[in-house]
């Protein structure tokens, strides 16, 4: 489950999961709800797999959803189905999606970066929690 929450000129992102490959793959919807409006309207058009390698979980969160971000900014691609195995080293992950159509997107949000602003993911008494300001 993700929300997002208003940051003065910025927009949060609040994510809530059983497991940590659940919470990762949740972000990951979370990112691409604030760019485009309706994230139901994105087809499973192609398969990109991605592999981040950092220890620290809350790195490798800002690391995952940058990694996503780049994608967006440099071959406009929007995700909205993900496979994520999180593991001691980093992770390895499938998104999919389609690239933007003007004829079939509309996009709500210019996200500029993600920022380590209140930046948390911690497991709590019902799994876990990520907290993440981006900037748009």
């Amino acid at each position: 489950m993700f929300e997002t929450f208003d940051h003065t000129a910025d927009l949060g992102l609040r994510v809530r999961a059983a497991d940590l490959n659940t919470l990762f793959a949740e972000a990951g919807r979370g990112l691409t709800s604030i760019i485009v409006e309706k994230l139901d309207d994105l087809h499973l058009v192609n398969d990109i797999p991605i592999n981040i390698d950092e220890a620290d979980t809350d790195y490798l969160f800002f690391d995952w959803l940058n990694v996503l971000l780049f994608h967006f900014n440099s071959e406009q691609w929007l995700f909205k189905e993900f496979s994520v195995e999180v593991n001691d080293s980093g992770l390895a992950a499938t998104a999919r999606g389609e690239q933007v159509s003007q004829e079939q997107h509309r996009l709500s949000h210019e996200v500029k970066a993600i920022t380590y602003h209140q930046l948390k993911v911690e497991q709590t008494v019902d799994g876990w929690l990520a907290e993440v300001i981006v900037d748009i």
